[in-house]
């Protein structure tokens, strides 16, 4: 049997195992081990399996996961999250939709701690959704701008999305982190544009309400802003050369265990929970990682990712077409895998055709992480959707779906424009690391 029966086989394997919920971890790692062994023998596969184990095991790059995830869960257990909402609250509740737009102002400010999208969805979501519900707003609102924003936690750096690719590509993760600041913004601000859109067409989704005191507000800002600054130390310091991305995660999460133990906020027993969380959370990208490396090389040995490049090749879309193609395959792909599956899947595949392309990776990277975003709130997996729906399962899973559709909308405008303007990817790295 040749490689590429072989490649084509162990991709069909696959994609069953995952459709059956076999965990991506494990799938990858018994496709990967087996196609190996079936191309070139079982000596050549347990060689790659201990090497790849090592290397993963041992890197001091990869040590920015536990950090970025512990200082994301000291943020969630000390009850610091909720500052952050209140802050965004002050600032645009007053105004029509502002409960929602205060939701995204509030998951991006989680984003900027956290890294991950799940955290966001559900950490802002205990905090939001029941004062939204006494207020009166329309539950296809209120569950669309939750699960929206809490996407943003794969894009505004600290994002373990950047982190997973900038290890799959090689590729500078302080870049990437640098990459996502700008088409963050701007998705943010598609989002609150997409929310005043709502309730320009539809007022009775999102009651008007009346502002704070000026005291509150004030009040709310300053509580929120220990961990605001913990985000600009951590942010600023890669973008300065100040830090490490390596080295920011560190200074964040002592920062942030800082701040919850001055302010009473963190008992022992919180502490040994976010340890035990952190170490578990950790352990299953390790292995999704350890995996990916070994599912890399079967994917290399099976001449797949040739054998699509000169199809492409020879297609002569050029390079805005074989790139849109690649995006159309992610967004269909999101109906229905999981983002992190999707990236160690598709990029052994992808990243060849990008490079013989010219394309720049770091520009790729942004792009394929907005994709993602959008596959988080994409029927039928859509999994901000259904954390959302474990938070409020009194809400039909169809409501939550029309609820995103104005966000899916604003998610690709956004692609659209860093499609269009590459620059608001590459001008930050551009500017810190040079060209």
């Amino acid at each position: 049997m040749d490689a590429l029966t072989i490649g084509f086989i162990g991709m069909i394997v696959l994609f069953v195992l995952l459709i059956l919920r076999v965990p991506v971890g494990i799938s990858l790692l018994a496709v990967g081990f087996g196609g190996i062994t079936a191309s070139t023998g079982f000596n050549a596969a347990m060689g790659t399996l201990t090497a790849e184990t090592w290397h993963i095991a041992s890197s001091y790059t990869l040590s920015v996961i536990p950090l970025f995830i512990l200082m994301g869960n000291l943020t969630v257990i000390s009850g610091l999250s909720r500052n952050l909402y209140d802050a965004a609250q002050a600032v645009v509740g007053h105004y029509r939709g502002g409960l929602a737009s205060a939701t995204i102002l509030g998951c991006g400010g989680f984003a900027a701690v956290s890294g991950s999208s799940l955290a966001s969805a559900l950490t802002m979501g205990r905090v939001v959704l029941p004062q939204m519900e006494r207020l009166g707003y329309n539950h296809r609102l209120s569950t669309g701008a939750l699960a929206a924003g809490g996407t943003l936690g794969i894009l505004i750096p600290p994002s373990t999305g950047f982190i997973i690719y900038g290890i799959l590509s090689e590729q500078s993760i302080g870049r990437l982190f640098m990459a996502g600041i700008l088409p963050g913004l701007l998705l943010m601000g598609l989002f609150i544009v997409a929310i005043l859109g709502v309730t320009f067409i539809r007022p009775d989704y999102a009651p008007s309400q009346q502002a704070a005191p000026l005291r509150e507000r004030l009040c709310a800002i300053r509580e929120a802003a220990p961990l605001m600054i913990v985000a600009f130390i951590t942010i600023g310091g890669i973008y300065a050369g100040a830090f490490t991305p390596v080295e920011a995660a560190g200074v964040g999460a002592f920062l942030v265990l800082l701040i919850a133990l001055l302010r009473r906020k963190l008992s022992w027993r919180d502490l040994q929970s976010v340890l035990v969380e952190t170490a578990r959370t950790t352990a299953v990208f390790y292995l999704i990682l350890i995996a990916a490396h070994v599912f890399s090389p079967f994917v290399a040995l099976s001449g797949i990712p040739q054998a699509l490049a000169s199809q492409m090749m020879e297609l002569g879309l050029g390079v805005y077409g074989t790139l849109a193609i690649i995006l159309v395959a992610y967004v269909i792909l999101g109906t229905f895998l999981e983002g992190f599956a999707m990236l160690v899947l598709t990029l052994p595949i992808v990243l060849p055709i990008i490079a013989q392309l010219g394309i720049d990776p770091i520009w790729f990277g942004v792009l394929v992480v907005i994709v993602l975003e959008m596959g988080l709130i994409t029927p039928p997996v859509g999994m901000n959707v259904f954390a959302v729906k474990g938070i409020a399962p009194h809400i039909p899973l169809s409501q939550m779906y029309v609820g995103v559709l104005p966000f899916w909308f604003a998610m690709g405008l956004c692609l659209v424009i860093v499609v269009l303007f590459p620059q608001l990817a590459l001008m930050i790295p551009d500017t810190m690391f040079g060209h």
